[in-house]
Parts: C-alpha cells; sequence; structure tokens
C-alpha cells in the first residue's frame, strides 16, 4: 500500500486498441479485456470495491495488497482519445551544465514556457492519449519547474521516463521527487570511467564526482537506472572500465558509438567519433513517428520527432486539434528526396529520410549514413 493516499497506486488506460493496468515505476503491465476496463471505469466512477480478480492480479504481477481498497482510490482511470497517440517526448529545456562535445544541440538556451503552459502541454498530451512520456532537455533536471511539471504529468497518468546527465539527481529535493512518484526509467549518459575523463568531456570539473553520488543515491533508493555508454574518441580507451561501473552498480547497460549530426544539420559531433568503434546500423524498417508517437520542444512546437523538427504544430495556439497535421508531415517527411531520390535500395536503407537529410545537410561522408555507397556509384 502506498504512503500517499491520495495518488493512484494503478493505471488503467487505453493503448493502441488494447487495455492496460500499470503501476507507476514499474516495466511490466497487465493486459485486460475491453469488458474488464470497462467494468474498472464504472467501478472508480461510482467508488466502488475492486473486483477480486484485479486484487489477485495486482498482487501476482507486483505484490501490491490493495484489500479492502476501493476503486477509485486505486485506480486512475484514463478515458479513451480519438487522437490516437500512445507516446511522446518533452524537451521541457535545452539548456544543460555540462557541454559536451558529441551533443545533438547546437545550441543549449536556457529557456522554456511558463509554468501554467507547461501544464497546457501536458493536458493536451494526456488527452490526445499519451501514457508514456519521456522528459528530455539539455539538462531536465536543472530546469527549476522540473519537479512540478514531473509531478503534474505523473498526477495525469502518464508513465514517466527522464533522460538525463545524472549530476542532480544527488539532490534531496530531486530525490524526494523520484521516490513519492517513481519513474519507470532513469536513463543517465556515462562519459567516462574516471574523473580526468569525465570531467574533460563534459568540461565541467567535479562533473564526475557529482554523477557517482547521484549513481550511490540512486542505487541506495532502488531507482530503476539504466546507463548509456557514449563512446567517443575522448574516451573510448576506458569502454571496459564504463562497462564495468555500470555492471558494479547492478544497472543496465547500452553502448553508443555512431553521432549523428546537429539538429541543424551541423557536422560538429561527428568528428567525436570513435572510428574503431562505429558499428552498423540496424536497417530503417520505419517507425510510428507523427502517428502515435510526436516530441515537443521547449517552446511548445510538436513535431513528428526530435530529429525532424519542422513542420511543426505551436501547440499553445493550436491546442490539441493541430495534432492532427502531424501524421500528414511524417508521411512527407519520409519521402526519398535529394541525395536519395530515386535509390532503388532504400528498404534496407539504415537511415530514416529526416536523419539522412541531416547527414546531407552536415556534408557526412556518405558512408556514415548510407551502406549502400559502392553500389550506387559514390
Amino acid at each position: 500500500m502506498g504512503t500517499d493516499l491520495t495518488r493512484h497506486e494503478l493505471i488503467v488506460a487505453p493503448f493502441l486498441g488494447r487495455f492496460l493496468v500499470l503501476r507507476p515505476g514499474q516495466q511490466h503491465g497487465v493486459e485486460i479485456p475491453l469488458d474488464r476496463y470497462t467494468e474498472l471505469a464504472n467501478a472508480s466512477a461510482r467508488e466502488g470495491d475492486l473486483p477480486q480478480w484485479l486484487t489477485d492480479a495486482a498482487k501476482s504481477a507486483w505484490a501490491l495488497d490493495l484489500t479492502g481498497w476501493s476503486a477509485d482510490r486505486a485506480l486512475l482511470v484514463r478515458a479513451p482519445s480519438p487522437y490516437g497517440y500512445a507516446r511522446a517526448s518533452y524537451e521541457i529545456n535545452k539548456g544543460c551544465n555540462y557541454n559536451c562535445p558529441h551533443c545533438y544541440l547546437p545550441l543549449r538556451p536556457f529557456e522554456g514556457l511558463p509554468s501554467e503552459r507547461k501544464r497546457q502541454v501536458i493536458d493536451i498530451m494526456r488527452d490526445a492519449g499519451v501514457l508514456w512520456l519521456q522528459i528530455t532537455g539539455g539538462e531536465p533536471l536543472i530546469d527549476r519547474e522540473f519537479p512540478a511539471t514531473y509531478q503534474y504529468a505523473y498526477d495525469a497518468g502518464m508513465m514517466i521516463a527522464v533522460s538525463s546527465n545524472g549530476s542532480e539527481l544527488r539532490k534531496p529535493n530531486i530525490l524526494s521527487v523520484f521516490r513519492e512518484r517513481p519513474p519507470y526509467r532513469l536513463t543517465f549518459s556515462l562519459y567516462g570511467a574516471t574523473a580526468a575523463t569525465y570531467d574533460g568531456f563534459t568540461r565541467s570539473k567535479g562533473a564526475y564526482g557529482r554523477f557517482i553520488e547521484s549513481l550511490d543515491a540512486a542505487r541506495d533508493a532502488g531507482l530503476p537506472v539504466r546507463l548509456n555508454i557514449i563512446v567517443s574518441k575522448d574516451n573510448a580507451h576506458e569502454l571496459d572500465a564504463m562497462e564495468a561501473l555500470a555492471e558494479g552498480y547492478g544497472f543496465p547497460h547500452q553502448v553508443f558509438t555512431n553521432m549523428s549530426p546537429t539538429i541543424d544539420g551541423g557536422a560538429a559531433p561527428l568528428p567525436t567519433q570513435a572510428t574503431e568503434h562505429l558499428r552498423q546500423r540496424r536497417p530503417f524498417t520505419g517507425c510510428n513517428a507523427g502517428h502515435t508517437f510526436f516530441h515537443v520542444d521547449p517552446l511548445g512546437h510538436a513535431s513528428i520527432c526530435k530529429v525532424a523538427r519542422d513542420p511543426h504544430i505551436v501547440l499553445p495556439e493550436e491546442g490539441i486539434e493541430g495534432l492532427r497535421r502531424l501524421g500528414a508531415i511524417a508521411d512527407g517527411l519520409q519521402l526519398r528526396t535529394g541525395g536519395c531520390s530515386g535509390c532503388a535500395l532504400s528498404g534496407t536503407c539504415w537511415t530514416c529520410r529526416p536523419l539522412a537529410k541531416l547527414y546531407q545537410e552536415a556534408k557526412a561522408p556518405r558512408e556514415m549514413y548510407c551502406q549502400h555507397t559502392e553500389r550506387v556509384g559514390a
């Protein structure tokens, strides 16, 4: 049983034609049929008892004892949405306390919407059907309104992931936010296994020490951390040590080696790659960007994803109805144009069209984003 009886223990929500029961802070859920979704919605609306089948399911799935709970107290039931979205990312602020050379943001101004507009964006996401929300930046945890925005999204019935450099988690006010309202994932980037390498990469003195303090705090609090190990020419010599560090904490990790151009087509991140560690990309087989997923930047501009930011919808002005245009925008942006026009091998291409366009604008060697270089005569 939760310590705060005003918050929901479970989320009951439609999800792309299915119906799920989810527990905040947990990565697995329970799928239910429409009739049981309707049963739970009705029970919550009339402040009825939880059905026994859900009490049993909660105990089995999450070791959660809901005996004696009423439905309205235990559940937050999300209404169906006609807009068809399930996931979104929210770049709350581009500002960052690091200055890493590989960053895909060419400029990192500390700016964002006022608090009431942030809440408006969250309301639009909720009403559009967004169930999984990623909050990112810049560095989201340095935004002074992050705690209130995170809490607002959590209380709206979203399963939240946060992507961060991890430098601020050690602070009591941030830790308390995540303890009281647990995310289902915290993803931290790892830039080195020693202070010299880590501080040099981030260009921030003392950054490694702050990061380790945050990892210690996350482990002690039992938070669901995953580490993204970023490999560049400046830290590749510590790859094994970075993996050992992740394993020592017991945190799952992924290794990232391929850098992308900046969002405005700048080439600055590309020379930071450690060429001996580059990995072949998987073929691009399509994605749901613009159709069941969208991205929102700090000014409330909604686009199909973080890469393809134009055309965009100005959510504070157009409201939720503006999202209806994203599907057509997505279809148009995926058309193969420019250097990819007429490519007969596009079915096994590594790269979506918007990302390929950024590589082309950055004047990157074709082999960075196209595995068909020799076959197309480049």
